[in-house]
Formats: C-alpha cells, structure tokens, sequence
C-alpha cells in the first residue's frame, strides 16, 4: 500500500543516513519500525489477556511436592 506523510526535511535526511548506514532504505526502515510497532501492540493484548486469566483463577497446587516431582523432567 503507497502512503503519504508529512515528514520534516530534516527528519528525513537524518533518517535517510541512518539508513544508509544500516544498508537499507528509508522505505524499508520505515516499514521494520511499523512491523516491529504491531508486533508490540499485539503482544501486549496477549499479555492483558493473560494478566486476565490469570487474575480470575486460582493456581495454588493442591497438596505438596516433593523435591523430586519439581525436578521430574
């Protein structure tokens, strides 16, 4: 998908040296930041909705183990 921004010159021509630096383009850094950005995002709603799960049940073990149970493999 082709967008447009409004992006400060400066801001570009930096970025476009970092990029360079790098040995990609400005397109591509741009495209790393927003997968790198949702891929965040998503990971975050997974962690809510194990903050969730874990917030309505109970995980207490019934009875004891034993050292070697904690150990089994």
């Amino acid at each position: 998908m082709d967008i447009t921004l409004s992006i400060d010159e400066r801001v570009v021509a930096e970025a476009r040296r970092i990029a360079s630096l790098r040995g990609t383009s400005l397109n591509q850094l741009v495209r790393d930041y927003l997968h790198d950005l949702t891929r965040t995002a998503e990971a975050e709603v997974v962690v809510a909705k194990l903050d969730a799960l874990w917030a309505e049940g109970n995980y207490r073990s019934e009875g004891s183990w034993t050292r070697e149970e904690v150990h089994e493999r």
